[in-house]
């Protein structure tokens, strides 16, 4: 029976040469292909998504990975079949960043989530980045404004709330944490992760990679943990 690849959630540095420890890792053992979605940047405009996939490319074929490029920008391509077979075959699939319910109203319920599932279940590694990385939680907030408002996620890891960017976060926003914990689904653990950090395996047990820290807030108060720690979240 196929078991699940890996999942890497993300804090920031997508197609950045600091991930690049992070993709290979995600991509021992399985087939030398990424396939990457710039979809929460789509109301940024067509230049912001291209400039994501762009980067992808040169990122992945610097790896000598065949990149994929998705561009998937609303939900009428997010259905598109010839998009969703771009999935198939992929050692590694990425979601970008941008707004994070804008990424998971997108993909939900529609053929490109149901391509990237199947790979992800069959094997394939996952990743997020920053929006990403919260979209595949329960919790995926509309960026509006300025503002997070509360939204569905994806929930292929419905038992964690994640905060990106938690290292900046935390200094420009001290309410981060407590809104996190407000709007996440009940008995979800939150976790702040650092930019340049990823955490790495799932869906119980993580490894933390990267050049900074990821901060658990479990019911004792917030641990943290610096590179090359094994992490235990009970789904």
């Amino acid at each position: 029976m196929t078991v699940p690849g890996p999942m890497a959630l993300v804090g920031s540095g997508e197609f950045l040469s600091q991930m690049v420890e992070v993709d290979r890792t995600l991509l021992n053992g399985r087939a030398p292909r990424a396939a990457f979605l710039a979809t929460a940047a789509g109301q940024e405009g067509d230049g912001s998504v291209d400039r994501w996939l762009s980067l992808g490319v040169r990122h992945y074929e610097a790896m000598g990975v065949e990149a994929a490029p998705v561009r998937v920008v609303d939900r009428r391509d997010a259905d598109d079949p010839g998009f969703a077979a771009l999935l198939r075959g992929a050692g590694l699939v990425y979601l970008s960043g941008g707004n994070p319910g804008y990424l998971a109203d997108t993909l939900r319920d529609t053929a490109v989530w149901t391509a990237i599932v199947e790979a992800w279940r069959g094997g394939a590694a996952l990743a997020g980045c920053s929006a990403g990385a919260m979209a595949l939680t329960a919790d995926a907030p509309h960026v509006r404004g300025g503002a997070m408002v509360n939204h569905a996620g994806l929930a292929l890891v419905p038992h964690l709330s994640v905060v990106p960017h938690f290292d900046r976060m935390a200094q420009w926003d001290p309410g981060v944490v407590a809104r996190a914990t407000a709007r996440s689904a009940e008995g979800a653990t939150v976790v702040g992760i650092d930019e340049d950090t990823a955490l790495v395996g799932g869906p119980d047990t993580w490894t933390v990679m990267g050049r900074q820290r990821v901060t658990v807030f479990g019911v004792d108060g917030p641990t943290s943990y610096a590179a090359g720690a094994t992490i235990h979240l009970a789904s």
